[in-house]
């Protein structure tokens, strides 16, 4: 396994991951909080908003510095 076919491993699990969490937000605001009610895994709906759009920015950030990397040919074959 090279270090290209990890890099692009790593860039197709950032591309899946950044479409669902996208889904996830809610286009009135409501997001993680209207699924099942209310988020249980986070202590209010407002730090469920702010820990999913800190893992989105996250992994855009992930994914377009990826893209960058093995778009460039940077990586050795």
């Amino acid at each position: 396994m090279t270090i290209t076919s990890v890099v692009q491993a790593i860039w197709v699990i950032s591309a899946v991951g950044l479409i669902v969490l996208v889904l996830l937000h809610s286009p009135k605001g409501d997001g993680i909080g209207a699924i099942g009610g209310q988020a249980q895994l986070f202590s209010s709906t407002k730090s469920a908003e702010n820990t999913l759009n800190r893992v989105t920015w996250a992994l855009t950030v992930i994914f377009l510095g990826l893209t960058v990397v093995l778009s460039a040919n940077w990586l050795p074959k």
